[in-house]
């Protein structure tokens, strides 16, 4: 049984006539008329017959009746009392994001947050993973947005849907620029910039299949602005993924997808046993309630 069906039911009582009832509820008087039979059959009972002057409730419609009043009444009050809630939620939340296509989620979370709760501010910091984790532990942020591999026993977690994918950036002159997918064979050839995070470098180079001493690395990077400008100068080829490189589209510059493909996910993460703020645990639920499907 639903709310909406027992506001229906509700005011076609009040109203002693479908027609009347549709017009006030805004739907069409067949409409209502199946509500109210559903709603007779969910419950096994006749709740309403038609009389002289208009419908006549049963003993068990006016049973209901008193019910639905009570029910709807303190609906509203509940609606009421977080409306007082969301009006009074203020406060600053900070977070620690790293260079991903989850930022555009990040972004869209904030957006229909500070929708709800406009006296609430946000702090971001776009930065290495270890510095954001860093700032977890140590109380200065609140939440991060890091790439995988990530080691979450001291963490609570909610992982983004979204696979990023592992590639290489060129520059648009490059042998291989031309190509639209380039095997992990050829892409070895090259001088190499890659990420300085020590569990993604050791996976990529478990992807590669070979030591540090056998390849030319003469960079790394930490930031993927950083690798950018490197690359632009011919310096190396920089492994990066997909969804940091398409919030930081650059002409001159090509990703190439890498096989065999080997992707990533995004997520969002807080420190155990913490005790949040109010406006820092409504954002967290509204992270969890994204992540749920």
């Amino acid at each position: 049984m639903e709310l909406r069906t027992l506001r229906y039911f509700l005011t076609t009582a009040i109203e002693g006539n479908i027609t009347k009832a549709a017009d006030i509820l805004h739907i069409t008087q067949p409409t209502l008329s199946r509500q109210i039979m559903d709603l007779e059959k969910e419950l096994g009972t006749t709740l309403m017959i038609r009389g002289k002057k208009g419908l006549v409730l049963t003993d068990d419609g006016i049973f209901l009746r008193q019910r639905a009043e009570e029910i709807i009444a303190l609906s509203e009050r509940l609606e009421q009392n977080f409306k007082s809630k969301r009006d009074t939620v203020s406060g600053v939340i900070t977070i620690g994001a790293t260079e991903s296509i989850g930022s555009r989620t990040l972004a869209k979370l904030i957006k229909n947050f500070s929708e709800k709760y406009p006296l609430v501010q946000f702090n971001l910091y776009n930065e290495t993973a270890d510095n954001i984790k860093d700032r977890l532990d140590k109380g200065l942020a609140d939440i991060g947005l890091l790439l995988e591999p990530v080691d979450f026993l001291k963490y609570d977690y909610a992982r983004l849907e979204d696979k990023e994918t592992w590639g290489i950036l060129v520059p648009c002159d490059h042998p291989i620029a031309d190509n639209d997918i380039v095997s992990l064979d050829e892409v070895i050839k090259y001088p190499l910039i890659l990420p300085l995070r020590e569990k993604v470098r050791a996976e990529i180079l478990n992807w590669i299949g070979l030591d540090e001493k056998d390849l030319n690395i003469p960079l790394s990077y930490t930031l993927l602005s950083n690798a950018v400008l490197l690359v632009e100068e011919g310096l190396g080829c920089a492994f990066c993924l997909d969804g940091a490189l398409a919030i930081r589209n650059n002409p001159k510059l090509k990703f190439i997808p890498i096989y065999p493909e080997h992707t990533t996910k995004s997520v969002f993460l807080w420190k155990k046993n913490q005790m949040f703020s109010t406006a820092t645990s409504l954002f967290i639920q509204e992270i969890n309630s994204i992540n749920k499907i």
